[in-house]
């Protein structure tokens, strides 16, 4: 029997707490908590919008110096997230695609296909932790488990609702017929879990 194990909070180092908890409001992610319960100790915590794990930062909760950590975020819309991002005054890198690393490697702007784990923005915060977002439109296979894949946020449903939409397009071009809801719902599932989709 497997159990699982699920990541639930990320500590990151931070300078200055205040200036961190600033940064992290003006992303847009939601403030859990910030407490004190000892001398010495300061819990701050944050959710990115949609994601089951946290971020921590505060006073004496880890060793590590600021400015170290590294994270990955995924978004369902790479070029709509840069603008949000954007919006919200916050200092974003232009978008690439091909590979994250080197930085030689990469290309300037989305990947021309919009192929899933192919396109790349990174921020900073004040620290100088670096969050690397990526677009994922399509799991690879095994990531979810397709009897409990879901949508966490309207956006994340309504960009999978246009990426079967679109299929089912051309699925009805090939004059095949059968009800909707049915083919997006199939269409949905095997996108989030990385199986084979429907055509």
């Amino acid at each position: 029997m497997s159990i699982d194990m699920k990541l639930e909070i990320d500590v990151i180092p931070v300078s200055d707490v205040d200036r961190s908890k600033e940064f992290y409001e003006r992303l847009g992610w939601r403030l859990d908590d910030d407490v004190a319960p000892l001398d010495g100790l300061r819990i701050v915590q944050f959710t990115p919008p949609g994601s089951g794990t946290s971020v921590t930062f505060g006073l004496g909760l880890t060793t590590a110096a600021p400015g170290a950590a590294e994270g990955g975020l995924i978004v369902s819309d790479i070029e709509a997230a840069h603008a949000e991002l954007v919006g919200r005054g916050v200092e974003v890198s232009d978008i690439w695609h091909g590979p994250p690393f080197p930085v030689e490697a990469r290309q300037p702007g989305p990947d021309p296909e919009r192929t899933s784990y192919g396109s790349f923005f990174s921020i900073t915060d004040p620290d100088g932790n670096t969050w690397l977002a990526q677009e994922v439109t399509t799991r690879l296979p095994g990531r979810m488990n397709a009897a409990q894949t879901g949508y966490v946020s309207t956006a994340d449903l309504a960009s999978a609702l246009r990426r079967a939409e679109a299929a089912h397009r051309k699925h009805h071009a090939s004059g095949e017929s059968e009800d909707w809801p049915t083919w997006y719902a199939a269409y949905m599932v095997a996108e989030q879990a990385g199986t084979d989709l429907p055509t």
